[in-house]
């Protein structure tokens, strides 16, 4: 199977897990406990049909949006995700290119493999980090100092992992950073040759934004599970947010929202945009699909703030119908870094493709030329 047959991102994720080692296939497609959360998910789109219009001039479709203070080409967002050198050599670096190249706004995790000012050197489109609430509020101020200096045009704050999500498949599989041969993992790295010696040819693994935290050598081995549970703050508190966002000056988005409640209290602290996210099913097990919460929390403050969808989006068509019901952008994680597994920038690039593609195609079929005309008359809800 190559790039050229990937048609959606159920292809690239069989790809993926061709190309890379089982502990790194199962750390991007896990989730918390039984995984309920992260298959409803997805599945919770199928709860509602697009209504299509005829007989409509849509010779001209205009994907163009405004994210946080910055138009880009889509109104789907590359989300942040953490230590992507594991999945591809060239990490972050390819995945913002990517990014770049199609004009969509990139996230950079603080967990990443390349560093705040690697990034902000590496392109001139939008740019968002995301942060955490540490242990040492030191390290998080500096954090946000270096993104200013960077010239990064958002921040991310995660509100949703003051502990880890039970992650079992990583438990099993001995999911380490940066990785190791394990009895259970051996035969899976040995399978993949191509992974393990571009692995140990390009520049060594490390957390680059946390180097002085988890030592700079990167021979270190300590598990995600284990850096979330001994560093991240368990006391984190709305004004722990209000005062990131003072530091921060500038379009300000949390991530983790998942009740009204929280989201009304996003608005009073002066967040510019929420996230209504559960961590991609990875935190905890049971909690509602955000798709599912988006119309409720759309109610209580939609048009103050702005409104992004975070989770379970595998197709453009699930983009339209969070659109519809009053989001105003969404974003994705899985998809970009199963292509990035799959085939590096390219692949990135490959997925992207395939979701501008069908964005363009279904918004012509619905009778579509802007995305404005998205409201809740282009959905219905199945019985």
């Amino acid at each position: 199977m190559q790039l050229k047959n990937c048609h959606n991102v159920s292809d690239f994720r069989k790809l993926a897990k061709r190309k890379i080692p089982s502990p790194l296939f199962h750390y991007i497609d896990g989730g918390a406990d039984d995984e309920h959360t992260l298959a409803h998910n997805s599945t919770a789109f199928d709860g509602y049909d697009l209504i299509p219009n005829g007989l409509a001039d849509v010779t001209n479709v205009d994907l163009t949006t405004s994210i946080l203070g910055q138009k880009v080409s889509s109104p789907i967002i590359l989300a942040p995700t953490g230590m992507s050198r594991l999945f591809h050599h060239d990490g972050e670096n390819a995945t913002s290119k990517a990014a770049e190249k199609f004009g969509q706004y990139f996230s950079l995790s603080t967990l990443s493999s390349v560093s705040i000012e690697d990034i902000g050197a590496h392109i001139s489109s939008p740019k968002m980090f995301q942060i955490y609430i540490h242990k040492d509020r030191g390290l998080t101020y500096e954090l946000i100092e270096r993104c200013k200096a960077a010239k990064f045009t958002a921040l991310c704050l995660t509100i949703d992992t003051i502990v880890a999500g039970n992650r079992e498949r990583d438990l099993r599989t001995g999911m380490v950073m940066p990785p190791r041969f394990t009895p259970s993992s051996l035969l899976s790295f040995a399978m993949r040759p191509k992974w393990v010696m571009n692995y140990l040819t390009h520049s060594a693994f490390s957390l680059a934004n946390l180097e002085s935290q988890i030592g700079s050598s990167g021979k270190e081995n300590i598990s995600v599970i284990e850096y979330i549970n001994s560093q991240f703050d368990t006391n984190l508190c709305w004004e722990d947010a209000e005062k990131a966002i003072e530091a921060w000056g500038g379009p300000f988005a949390i991530k983790g929202v998942m009740s009204v409640e929280d989201a009304k209290r996003a608005v009073d602290v002066g967040a510019s945009a929420i996230m209504i996210s559960n961590h991609g099913g990875r935190q905890l097990d049971f909690s509602p699909a955000p798709f599912d919460i988006l119309p409720e929390i759309v109610d209580a403050v939609g048009g103050k703030i702005e409104i992004i969808c975070d989770g379970g989006v595998r197709r453009s068509s699930h983009v339209l119908k969070a659109l519809a019901l009053g989001a105003n952008a969404c974003s994705i994680g899985r998809p970009y870094l199963y292509g990035l597994a799959a085939g590096g920038q390219a692949g990135v690039e490959a997925v992207l493709g395939k979701f501008h593609d069908e964005l363009k195609r279904n918004m012509m079929l619905m009778g579509l030329n802007r995305l404005s005309q998205l409201n809740a008359t282009k959905v219905r809800k199945r019985c």
